[in-house]
């Protein structure tokens, strides 16, 4: 490919590219109709920025800019279309943040001016600070969630046109001031971030709700409100000690993306050949899919074309699927993702599809964020439950085909899936509690546990209510148990509400149902409590003790681990430091069981007072500790 792009170099273009000493007086202008990234910072240890410019016919022009430390050191046209160039630009150590104007000039001396700024940076790059094993997030599908600007449900200007609450796949008018509005019930329940899904424009014609279609990298979706919403949501989290995490998509866009009307490269989506030929025919049945089958990136004897067919196949035929081995692809998704880190000040980024894109790639990708933000934490999907899978993209792993994936944290299929069956299950040799116990023994294959992600269910999966059958205890055993782990902890909107999707099991649409109370007149308001079921309010309380005296717990966040094989129907973990332990305890026993603690004695609790987190209550640790009925118990030595 790159010996289709046309390039003029800097030293070709002396008289125009190289930075004066003093700026020309600005005239702001803005003839281009797109520049990507809009703005940029002073400071960064990469001094390169890569910009994209869309205009028509702007491949016929020659770029020039005169500003102090800032220099054009090259100019690439793009192969296919005479739309767009890209300008690798040098910021020196010493620039100063301010606007500039750039100037585009053709052949016939004809002139195109935009200005561009370059900002100061809000903090250092050590302050932004990802989430940890300290934190509890909520996730919610913003769509879903809460309306409270009723004026941005709808435009005239985009391709899904209307609002529909009785269509599970159609926009509902959830926004980014209704997470803002409602900060404080998410702090209240014991979270400490957030993760909200996509809230970029997704411009298609049906099922744009979600988010994962994005049609524009640059701009939040009207419908969910603006940039400045999105930062708003960003610092009021930030005023409750609380973290924002962005949902990004590396791997794909949607079909309506801008771009796709005027490609810039013959490679710049895979398959883009065969797309090109039929689009006008456009199907399921005719677009070359994803085989799924995620194993090829560390299997030794997978075939090329089981590579390929993976990595390339769009994930739906709707789903354009990017190619980061075009060298202005990936710079392009680097700088993005970066960008949105400054612009909002985040406190993380979960990766959509982690191990679709070119792997190299996203090595790349982690690597440069992470080089720039030395604290800071990206979380990366990896839908599997082989934890051989799960350890291979945590950085540090040592991978026998040398592969570092640069990505602190992954996700746990794995684990939730064991809790969900060992729960389930009846107690025999191999099944029901030491399945959970199982599961948690591999942790000897993880780099760093605690970095994992662990969840009792997604966006994407059956609600956990739904998974065990709609018992209340199994569920609240399921988050108990989750929340102690050496892990970070995440959990789904409405699951302290009991939401579920029994009517269509899951069914993507009615997993994302509305969460009640989010809009005017809704008879339910799970966020005040009016009209809201016992249980429902009884298993609010109930998270709401569990995250919030997780959230206070230094023996959960960082502390030692030990668990006991499952006897009896029970199953006992411990969580210790110097200053606390915390035990929890899995009872399967329907009738009132007397735990014997003798197995326990390394714990050194003998003699000592330990609190019921969820009651109150007070026991010391004996001989032996009664268990009254089937469920989870949380004990800690922290009294106060």
């Amino acid at each position: 490919m790159l010996l289709l792009v046309l390039s003029v170099s800097c030293k070709e273009q002396t008289s125009t590219s190289i930075a004066s000493s003093q700026p020309k007086a600005l005239i702001d202008k803005n003839d281009i109709d797109r520049v990507e990234p809009p703005n940029w910072w002073t400071g960064f240890k990469n001094d390169s920025l890569q910009l994209l410019v869309h205009h028509q016919n702007i491949g016929s022009y020659q770029p020039s800019i005169e500003y102090p430390g800032v220099t054009i050191a090259h100019v690439s046209k793009a192969e296919k279309s005479n739309n767009y160039l890209f300008i690798d630009v040098i910021i020196s150590n010493s620039t100063k943040a301010g606007t500039f104007n750039i100037i585009f000039k053709n052949d016939n001396n004809e002139e195109l001016v935009t200005t561009y700024e370059l900002k100061a940076r809000e903090k250092s790059a050590e302050d932004f600070v990802g989430f940890n094993s300290s934190d509890a997030i909520y996730l919610i599908t913003p769509d879903r969630f809460a309306n409270a600007n009723p004026n941005n449900d709808t435009f005239d200007n985009l391709n899904e046109k209307h609002i529909d609450r009785t269509n599970d796949y159609a926009r509902h008018g959830g926004d980014l001031q209704g997470i803002t509005e409602h900060v404080n019930y998410i702090k209240d329940l014991g979270f400490t971030a957030v993760w909200p899904c996509p809230v970029l424009t997704n411009d298609m014609h049906h099922a744009s709700y979600h988010g994962y279609a994005i049609t524009d990298y640059y701009q939040v979706d009207p419908r969910f409100g603006t940039t400045e919403d999105y930062r708003k949501l960003a610092d009021e989290l930030r005023k409750n000690n609380m973290k924002l995490i962005m949902d990004q998509v590396a791997n794909h866009c949607g079909l309506e993306h801008w771009w796709m009307k005027d490609l810039p490269f013959s490679d710049w989506v895979n398959y883009q050949a065969h797309y090109e030929a039929n689009k006008a025919t456009w199907s399921n049945e005719i677009v070359k899919r994803s085989s799924h089958r995620r194993t090829v990136n560390q299997d030794n004897y997978a075939s090329k074309i089981d590579k390929q067919e993976m990595s390339d196949g769009w994930f739906v035929q709707a789903m354009p699927d990017l190619n980061q081995r075009n060298p202005f692809m990936a710079k392009y998704l680097i700088q993005n993702s970066i960008w949105w880190i400054e612009t909002l000040g985040l406190g993380g980024i979960r990766q959509d599809t982690y191990p679709y894109p070119d792997k190299d790639f996203m090595s790349d990708w982690a690597g440069a964020i992470m080089a720039e933000y030395p604290n800071f934490n990206i979380v990366g999907e990896e839908w599997s439950s082989n934890p051989l899978l799960i350890g291979y993209w945590q950085d540090g792993h040592q991978n026998a085909d040398g592969y570092d994936s640069n990505l602190r944290s992954t996700m746990d299929f794995a684990m939730q899936e064991k809790i969900v069956s060992g729960l389930k299950n009846e107690e025999t040799w191999g099944t029901g509690l030491k399945e959970i116990y199982t599961a948690l023994a591999n942790d000897f294959h993880y780099t760093r546990p605690e970095d994992i992600l662990v969840f009792p269910d997604n966006h994407d999966m059956s609600r956990i209510f739904t998974q065990l059958q709609g018992d209340i205890t199994n569920t609240k055993m399921a988050l108990s148990y989750l929340a102690v782990l050496p892990r970070t902890f995440q959990m789904y909107y409405g699951t302290e509400i009991l939401m579920n999707d029994f009517d269509k099991p899951g069914d993507h649409g009615l997993i994302r149902t509305d969460f009640p109370g989010g809009w005017e007149g809704d008879a339910v308001n799970a966020f005040t409590g009016d009209n809201l079921e016992e249980t429902k309010k009884d298993m609010q309380s109930y998270v709401s003790k569990l995250m919030n005296f997780r959230k206070n717990s230094k023996a959960i966040h960082n502390g030692k681990t030990m668990h006991f094989a499952p006897e009896n129907n029970t199953y006992v973990l411990a969580r210790f430091n110097d200053d606390e332990t915390v035990v929890h305890i899995l009872n399967k026993n329907e009738d009132t069981f007397n735990l014997n603690t003798n197995r326990f004695e390394e714990l050194g609790l003998t003699g000592k007072t330990l609190k019921n987190v969820f009651t109150g209550e007070t026991v010391i640790w004996k001989d032996s500790i009664v268990l009254k009925e089937k469920g989870a118990i949380v004990l800690t030595t922290k009294l106060k």
